[in-house]
């Protein structure tokens, strides 16, 4: 998936909507293996399939453009939507990796990270798995997101729509925390690729070229 992101970059195109949809296996063989964290008392529910091969493809390039200046339109199917876009910020290639780190949470925890249809809730759940939005892009947001920024921070939970809304925000965790749940070894290697992957501003946010040197996957390629 980085190496796709790595080629598509390359010729200075974006995808602009990555999620697991849009993201396929080349083959469809499959190895069952037992899985033993299975209750069930189906005999056929004691075993997974694991693909045969972990070769992928992307798919969907309608909504793919080349690198320009000034991109300020909403991308991206919402759950792996960056905030410079929610936040009206203008976007370029970064936007692609943010919706690849949410990719790969989800490849983890087998649930999307962002679970939520709302603007401000998802800038607040950014911020509780994440931490606080850096406070030169809070000041730089468009007149369409001003109404989730006040003095110049994150209107939550003032701002929340409804008490369900704050009870979803809070009770997602940290996001190491959420790794650790899911992750036995290399977890580490895996957190700190995952906090390149995400960080807010994209400047700083880690290039599919700088993601596939590594260390989580270069330890895998010897």
């Amino acid at each position: 998936m980085i190496l796709e992101a790595t080629v598509m970059h390359d010729l200075r195109m974006i995808h602009t909507d990555l999620k697991p949809e849009n993201i396929l296996l080349v083959s469809s063989d499959y190895v069952k293996v037992p899985d033993y964290k299975i209750t069930s008392r189906s005999p056929n529910s004691y075993f997974k399939k694991v693909p045969k091969s972990c070769a992928i493809k992307v798919i969907d390039f309608g909504s793919t453009t080349y690198e320009r200046v000034d991109q300020s339109y909403i991308v991206s199917t919402r759950h792996y939507r960056a905030p410079e876009v929610i936040l009206g910020l203008g976007w370029s290639h970064p936007c692609d990796i943010w919706s690849v780190g949410c990719i790969l949470v989800e490849l983890c925890t087998g649930e999307a990270l962002f679970q939520t249809h709302e603007n401000l809730e998802h800038l607040a759940m950014m911020e509780r798995v994440l931490g606080p939005l850096p406070l030169h892009m809070l000041k730089r947001v468009d007149r369409h997101a001003e109404k989730y920024v006040r003095r110049s921070k994150l209107d939550w939970p003032e701002g929340a729509a409804s008490r369900e809304s704050i009870k979803a925000v809070l009770k997602l965790p940290r996001l190491q925390n959420l790794i650790m749940q899911h992750v036995d070894h290399s977890a580490g290697d895996l957190i700190h690729l995952l906090q390149g992957l995400l960080r807010y501003d994209p400047s700083e946010r880690l290039s599919a070229k700088e993601a596939l040197r590594h260390s989580f996957f270069m330890r895998r390629s010897h």
